[in-house]
């Protein structure tokens, strides 16, 4: 165990040699450093940031910030609007849609299909109805329309289409999702829910920059959808709401629940209302992250390797002069784990300077447009640090090794430089 001697001697002999060090050599380490730490941080961050960006997305455009749904023994709210009415009054809130969401089908091309055998080119979709106005300025609808136009005030038998249920615009055919062909503004195409079907007129097409949950939805105005489902008495089939900045997602959840509204609909804060494996997602990327900056972590603990043990080779005779007069073996070899130190602190620090004051709020201002989401940077404090602390330890370990390995040697052997 080294006394505290060792460590202020080692600590000396550090700063000495890292005044002496070679300006470039030093930089050129804590370059690498910085790239380390950054390749911690960054890679892990990035590919949970894809996630972050999908989760992001669908707060934004679906769920809000607290989420009022259909209880799973019920097909819509019981007592809607008076639910409506009171979450209106609470000061926490900012904005809130009400929808009536459903199943149904659409189809194109049904004028010119000559062929009765012929499959129609038709395909599932989730019909969502909507008050256009309340509903743009919730979610920014009116922003995605990429063709046409958005839905107005007193339109009837006028729906807006998701880009990816139409073939110019989607991936390929999916399980259950056979994107329609020749659907432009304009278009009619015959749209069936409940039983009922009803020529429709797209009026827009839902654009988006990303793997947004509105592109394989159909919008229409509440009340004609209403209409479609035989829905006489109000009650629709989720309330978004979205709170006013610095508003606590759950302690206001706690409040619907407290107020009886929870007796009638499904309460949920945006973390608990997104869908099913997002979490699982998100873990499997952060995995796939930490196993990408971990060869990053063994580069640049192999460099110091190289480094340090360089360095104590070249001064191999130096280090036998200070065993011959007393310095111990100990305080040698801490002398050079303090300098491992200075370059992982110094590296990380950089980073950090990088990560906080760059990257985070640019990338989170200007997110990276993915085909599968905005991808955006995500760096908790706390892992971050805990990244810089395996930085670090790596690095010191990485130091010992070499030093240890040439204090180690015979005295005289390393004065008279013998092997």
């Amino acid at each position: 165990m080294p006394s505290l001697l060792d460590v202020r001697v080692g600590w000396y002999l550090a700063r000495r040699q890292l005044k002496r060090a070679s300006l470039w050599t030093t930089g050129l380490i804590v370059f690498v450093m910085t790239l380390t730490f950054l390749d911690l941080v960054v890679v892990t961050g990035l590919l949970v940031g894809i996630v972050a960006g999908i989760t992001n997305l669908y707060r934004v455009q679906v769920t809000g910030d607290v989420l009022v749904s259909t209880p799973d023994t019920k097909n819509y709210i019981d007592h809607s609007q008076e639910i409506i009415s009171f979450i209106k009054t609470l000061p926490q809130v900012q904005d809130l849609s009400a929808r009536y969401v459903t199943g149904g089908t659409i189809e194109a091309n049904y004028l010119t299909a000559v062929d009765p055998n012929e499959k129609p080119d038709e395909t599932g979709a989730s019909i969502v109805g909507v008050d256009p106005a309340a509903e743009n300025t919730f979610s920014g609808l009116a922003s995605d329309i990429g063709e046409g136009s958005y839905l107005a005030p007193g339109d009837y038998d006028e729906v807006l289409i998701g880009s990816e249920l139409i073939d110019r615009y989607s991936f390929g055919k999916l399980p259950g999702l056979t994107p329609l062909t020749n659907v432009y503004p304009g278009t009619k195409i015959l749209l069936t829910v409940n039983g009922q079907t009803r020529e429709v007129t797209v009026k827009g097409i839902i654009v988006t920059t990303a793997n947004s949950p509105l592109s394989e939805e159909v919008f229409m105005p509440a009340a004609e959808l209403s209409e479609l489902m035989g829905r006489t008495d109000y009650n629709v089939n989720e309330v978004a709401i979205r709170l006013k900045p610095g508003e606590d997602a759950a302690a206001f959840r706690d409040l619907l629940v407290r107020s009886g509204v929870s007796q009638y609909a499904t309460v949920q804060t945006f973390e608990e209302g997104i869908p099913n494996g997002v979490a699982e997602i998100t873990s499997t990327f952060a995995e796939i992250g930490n196993a990408i900056s971990s060869v990053g972590l063994v580069v640049a603990s192999i460099t110091i390797f190289i480094v340090i043990f360089v360095n104590a080779v070249t001064r191999r005779k130096f280090i036998g002069i200070l065993k011959g007069i007393g310095i111990s073996a100990q305080a040698i070899e801490i002398s050079y784990m303090f300098q491992s130190f200075f370059y992982a602190a110094i590296g990380s620090g950089i980073g950090l300077l990088i990560i906080y004051g760059f990257l985070v709020p640019y990338f989170s201002a200007h997110p990276i447009v993915l085909p599968i989401s905005n991808a955006i940077i995500v760096a908790p404090v706390g892992e971050t640090f805990l990244r810089i602390a395996l930085l670090v330890v790596a690095t010191v370990i990485a130091g010992f090794i070499p030093a240890r390995m040439i204090v180690r040697k015979n005295t005289l052997d390393s004065i008279l430089g013998r092997e």
